[in-house]
């Protein structure tokens, strides 16, 4: 059967949200046997895979043509600048759903390789492999009546260390998206700070550490332009998780009862 793929989609089909490995130690396979498999299975239903690089900034879409107890083979990206990129990167996600199931792996580097005389790239088997359900880690999107706040400590030249508030734009188990701190305030990929503080309303204040991974140009409902920033957890308790997703469950249950209209 051949599997027509859309290469063309100005928008990738699964978001980059870089799931934590320490977090989520309890979904990572590291069997290769069980690996394998699950490749293998994303070439037989012919599965669309994002294929992230450059902190999450840049990516491509491919499928798998080939996987054995060594090497991955994948389809090349349809733009020639975006995998040359790829080619000189040395850190690549590759992020997919199986049967509504998430799948996430990394590698660390891919090279030229032709696969029935065709163009392709091939990597090394992932040691690891996470696979997610869905309902572990979905993102909420934040209600725009009750805005969640979070004060990020930062240090700023000249000023020492300050508060920072900015706005959290979706939240999940392992993470969270925020409006980007104005100019002054430094903020970069890979970026830690430690002891942040997320108020949820009606539920509590999340205390953990967040890790910048990508930075991102949105366009707000209003028009307005600003740079939003996908921020993992670190060190986040047992509690606290527990607190956040019984807030998760909390808004969309009420979110489902207003438009049924038992709001």
């Amino acid at each position: 059967m051949t599997v027509m793929t859309d290469y063309n989609r100005q928008e990738p089909p699964v978001k980059f949200e870089l799931m934590q490995a320490d977090y989520y130690s309890k979904y990572l396979l590291h069997s290769r046997a069980e690996i394998g498999h699950i490749l293998r299975t994303l070439k037989q239903k012919g599965s669309l895979i994002t294929v992230y690089f450059n902190q999450g900034n840049d990516f491509f879409l491919t499928t798998v043509l080939a996987a054995d107890d060594n090497h991955l083979v994948i389809d090349v990206g349809a733009d020639t600048a975006i995998n040359r990129k790829a080619l000189d990167s040395d850190k690549l996600i590759f992020i997919t759903t199986l049967d509504k199931v998430k799948v996430q792996f990394s590698a660390e580097g891919l090279e030229e390789a032709r696969h029935e005389t065709r163009p392709a790239f091939r990597c090394a088997i992932p040691d690891s492999l996470l696979r997610l359900q869905r309902r572990e880690y979905y993102r909420l999107t934040t209600p725009v009546a009750t805005p969640i706040k979070c004060l990020i400590p930062v240090s700023v030249e000249g000023k020492g260390k300050r508060a920072v508030e900015t706005t959290v734009v979706d939240i999940s188990g392992g993470g969270v998206a925020v409006v980007v701190p104005p100019e002054g305030v430094p903020f970069s990929p890979e970026m830690r700070f430690d002891d942040c503080r997320i108020e949820l309303p009606d539920a509590g204040v999340v205390v953990a550490s967040l890790e910048v991974r990508n930075l991102f140009d949105v366009t707000l409902r209003n028009g307005t332009r600003v740079k939003r920033a996908g921020c993992q957890f670190h060190s986040l308790s047992g509690t606290m998780a527990t607190m956040i997703q019984r807030y998760i469950l909390r808004v969309e249950r009420e979110r489902k009862a207003r438009e049924s209209g038992l709001g």
